[in-house]
């Protein structure tokens, strides 16, 4: 504390990252990382940008991004709004659509973000209990709030939300902007980027961090009605003109160019991600059902908190909450094929 931070400052509660050890020889499957490389077409891409055209300014909008993005999802580019990284996007939102004076509605188990969004902008929020099963009771968002916005599948849980409940959250909130938070989409999901004709208060946030392996270039996206976008680019030049650097928009359009690749990689982390699960459930543990490229799971006989610490000292890093409802769960990383091998035996020594 500083005499010098403003009231706001003083009382905000940060978001807190996925660890970043600096350790030799780590397993790493604590942050939901993509654990195969991007398209090689990515990094030509980028190389193709090192030239002295980094002296001037990127374009300010992205347009041939937003052009691929628009093309590949079926949508128009001016339904389109690019940001660095969906975390931008989602400050964006919170700041320019939800209505400040009533709550908003989220779950109680869900990205961790939200709420700190909640504190910087002084949103009032009210968090939607999940179901003993961990799921999003859609009947639970049919009352009165200044927004909804809700990971699908849903994060730390891993568990998908199909697109009629979706849609019944939708039309229960025809004067709220729902908001639907897909970074993990495309590892079993259907998006609800679908609905958007049918439903002018839906916006769809997404990300190239997960299954485009692109976490290191800061590329997140969302879709909706041309008003919506609107407003976030009203926003965005009110705060930062220029998101997306030069490297960013050549390695993120040529990822979607790519298509064999991302579906190659992303059936390879859907097949691990069920090998896991096979194992760990082998184990004695209980894995919710996922449809992100990670899982959730406890033990019935261990706590998340040993074993999270057991599986640190044999250089295993993974994701331990210590939150109401979810601390005897442990959040993995699906990974390559020898780091769940490694998992599963330093579980099985545990």
């Amino acid at each position: 504390m500083s005499k010098f931070w403003s009231p706001l400052v003083n009382d905000l509660v940060p978001y807190v990252p996925g660890e970043q050890p600096k350790m030799a020889n780590l397993v790493k499957l604590n942050t939901n990382e993509n654990p195969f490389g991007p398209s090689p077409k990515v990094i030509e891409a980028i190389q193709a940008e090192l030239n002295d055209s980094l002296r001037l300014y990127p374009d300010p909008e992205g347009e041939g991004l937003r052009q691929t993005i628009a093309a590949y999802h079926k949508v128009k580019p001016e339904q389109v709004f690019l940001g660095n990284g969906s975390d931008e996007v989602l400050a964006h939102i919170f700041y320019g659509l939800f209505q400040h004076g009533e709550p908003i509605l989220f779950p109680d188990i869900t990205y961790s973000f939200y709420p700190v969004y909640c504190g910087l902008y002084n949103i009032q929020s009210r968090t939607v209990p999940l179901t003993d099963r961990f799921e999003i009771n859609p009947e639970d968002y049919k009352q009165p709030n200044g927004g909804v916005i809700f990971p699908n599948p849903n994060a730390p849980t891993g568990r998908y939300l199909g697109l009629p409940h979706v849609e019944g959250i939708l039309a229960a909130n025809p004067e709220r902007v729902v908001v639907v938070d897909e970074a993990y989409i495309d590892f079993g999901g259907e998006s609800a980027i679908t609905l958007i004709d049918r439903y002018p208060n839906l916006l769809v946030c997404q990300t190239l961090s997960k299954a485009r392996s692109l976490a290191g270039l800061r590329v997140g996206f969302a879709v909706g009605h041309p008003e919506l976008i609107e407003a976030l680019n009203r926003v965005k030049n009110s705060f930062n003109s220029y998101p997306l650097d030069r490297l960013a928009l050549a390695g993120a359009k040529a990822a979607y160019e790519d298509e064999a690749w991302f579906r190659t990689c992303r059936d390879r982390v859907i097949s691990e991600r069920e090998r896991v699960t096979a194992a760990l459930e082998g184990l004695g543990f209980e894995v919710l059902p996922s449809k992100a490229n990670f899982i959730f799971a406890r033990h019935g006989e261990q706590s998340g908190e040993a074993l999270a610490r057991g599986l640190r000292e044999q250089g295993i890093i993974v994701r331990h909450f210590n939150k109401p409802r979810i601390s005897g769960f442990l959040r993995i990383t699906i990974g390559t094929a020898g780091q769940n091998d490694a998992l599963i035996e330093g579980l099985r020594s545990l």
